[in-house]
């Protein structure tokens, strides 16, 4: 089973909360997993293991939307706890599974190259669409027609419709996101209702039907 976030530092078990401190990219933030009460430790593990974890880039994102048992958010108790330790990447050993380790720094270096690839491939897509003059999104408008100005000559069609096409596209992925997030929000507010079942089940009381009088 592949599993996000998780991995070693040296013989200790760490949860990675930020796989890169801002201003300082050779840092992390970790916490050591098996020094977490059981109240913080399992709602974490949980978090981690579920689809708000496993979905989200980065574990802070998703720990800053769940809850420990007695409600408060995980993200702010290790915080405040003190649960919190910066750590240099390269003695953060990733194991996402039994089978496979990554050093956390080389990790770090492939998923960066990865986002600036697909940032690339999205500029440059957006610049094949307006000509490289202008914003796709204003270039489509303008060959549907949508708030023209009338007092200027009508924009005359090319046959071009990657501006329509690129804009569809980026709403399809921004509503796929969503959906995936949505879908990890309502798993740990299940698990949550579970969670509080357990400890405070909720009574159904049934009301006693009255005996009709006779007149």
């Amino acid at each position: 089973m592949f599993i996000r976030h998780v991995g070693k530092h040296g013989d200790r078990k760490v949860a990675v909360v930020f796989r890169e401190v801002p201003g300082e990219t050779h840092m992390c933030l970790v916490t050591y997993t098996e020094l977490l009460g059981q109240n913080i430790h399992d709602s974490l593990m949980a978090t981690i293991e579920g689809d708000i974890g496993q979905n989200s880039e980065h574990l802070a994102d998703a720990l800053n939307r769940s809850y420990t048992k007695d409600g408060r958010q995980i993200l702010q108790v290790l915080h405040g706890e003190g649960l919190l330790k910066k750590v240099n990447t390269e003695q953060i050993v990733m194991t996402p599974s039994p089978n496979q380790k990554i050093k956390l720094n080389e990790l770090n270096k492939i998923l960066n190259e990865m986002k600036a690839g697909e940032d690339a491939v999205q500029r440059l897509a957006e610049l094949d669409a307006s000509l490289g003059l202008q914003d796709p999104r204003d270039v489509a408008r303008r060959m549907r027609g949508d708030k023209a100005d009338k007092s200027k000559a009508p924009v005359v069609p090319t046959g071009d419709v990657l501006g329509d096409t690129q804009i569809a596209n980026n709403l399809r992925t921004q509503a796929q996101k969503m959906i995936t997030e949505a879908k990890g929000l309502m798993a740990e507010a299940e698990r949550l209702n579970k969670e509080a079942d357990a400890l405070n089940p909720t009574k159904t009381v049934k009301k006693s039907k009255k005996a009709k009088v006779d007149a």
